[in-house]
């Protein structure tokens, strides 16, 4: 399977500027977007700052973005963001979880071996379902992100999710094939 789009070139200002973000290199995303310069060069500021200016631990940020590949199945995203979350704490546990329908349910059936999430873990998964599915976060979703986050990570959660489900509705919209190694957003 190959995007619905041909590859832009990559060149001139705005491929600099998302390659310098991206460590020199471009994705098939980035191509996709730099056919709208000002847009590729507003998602590369905003994916930037969710990526590189959040003070949300790498863990919950990984969360949030492999829980919403899964809402919207981008498997492109799934794919891209796996390592990053390995990398990150998760484990192959976390992963078989969070393809689960509801990650988060009966916390009373969890194995001998203890709780899959940490309460924050859970907490987040919980918005990110809420937010992702039905856009509107019921009051106690949003109490227990309170009970772990600050106002300022709260901000950022809220607009990671966003981001992320804006970022997988354009790779599954522009049918861009998983790769090996390429982050999204």
């Amino acid at each position: 399977m190959t995007a619905r789009l041909p590859e832009a070139s990559g060149e001139g200002p705005t491929g600099d500027l998302l390659r310098a973000r991206r460590g020199g290199t471009l994705t098939v995303l980035d191509r996709l977007l730099l056919h709208s310069p000002p847009v590729a060069e507003g998602w590369n500021a905003l994916l930037g700052a969710l990526r590189g200016g959040s003070t949300l631990p790498a863990d919950l940020r990984e969360l949030v973005v492999l829980r919403v590949a899964v809402l919207t199945g981008a498997e492109f995203e799934w794919t891209a963001h796996e390592p990053i979350g390995r990398r990150a704490g998760l484990t192959d546990r976390h992963l078989r979880r969070l393809r689960a329908a509801e990650p988060t349910a009966d916390p009373a059936a969890e194995p001998a071996d203890g709780p899959v999430w940490t309460p924050a873990q859970a907490a987040v998964l919980a918005f990110t379902d809420a937010s992702a599915r039905a856009v509107d976060v019921p009051d106690a979703v949003f109490a227990a992100v309170r009970e772990h986050l600050d106002d300022r990570q709260v901000v950022e959660l809220t607009v990671l999710v966003g981001g992320y489900c804006m970022v997988s509705r354009f790779l599954v919209a522009m049918r861009v094939p998983p790769s090996d190694g390429e982050v999204a957003g």
